[in-house]
């Protein structure tokens, strides 16, 4: 498996991502849904990486640059068949590391607080992600937890 800058322009990567997107809406309430789809990865200020075993995307994640030093994690996925093999902790310590050499001192996330996420949450928890209040423009909501480490 490799992890590589992703410039989100091949039909694999747009398929993905409306997966992805698709499956979020299917489990969050859409005025909770935060999934960017593929033109809000585009956006400047997003990085994008895709995880590829072989040349097939067993995984993608993303960060945005809130401030100079605060990040968020985004666009966070994993293959369904390719779920609990290593994926996302791989492009997880991937992120965190390319973060910190990019400068920033903070990472924060968003995610689901329902059961659908609970092994999200746990890997966040896993690399250093506690709970917190919400940042940037993010409001209290009963369907997102929030969470940030330091780098």
């Amino acid at each position: 498996m490799r992890v590589v800058v992703d410039d989100l322009s091949g039909p694999e990567i747009a398929a993905f991502l409306a997966a992805h997107v698709r499956e979020m809406r299917a489990v969050t309430p859409l005025e909770s849904k935060h999934a960017l789809d593929l033109d809000g990865l585009r956006q400047p200020g997003v990085t994008f990486w895709s995880v590829l075993d072989g040349e097939t995307i067993v995984g993608c994640g993303a960060i945005t640059r809130l401030t100079a030093g605060h990040a968020e994690v985004k666009a966070m996925r994993t293959a369904p068949e390719r779920k609990r093999s290593g994926v996302a902790s791989r492009l997880l310590r991937h992120i965190i590391a390319e973060s910190a050499r990019m400068g920033f001192l903070r990472l924060s996330l968003e995610t689901g607080s329902g059961a659908f996420f609970q092994p999200a949450r746990k890997l966040y928890e896993k690399f250093g992600f506690t709970y917190c209040a919400p940042f940037g423009e993010y409001r209290p909501d009963p369907e997102s937890v929030f969470m940030t480490r330091t780098l």
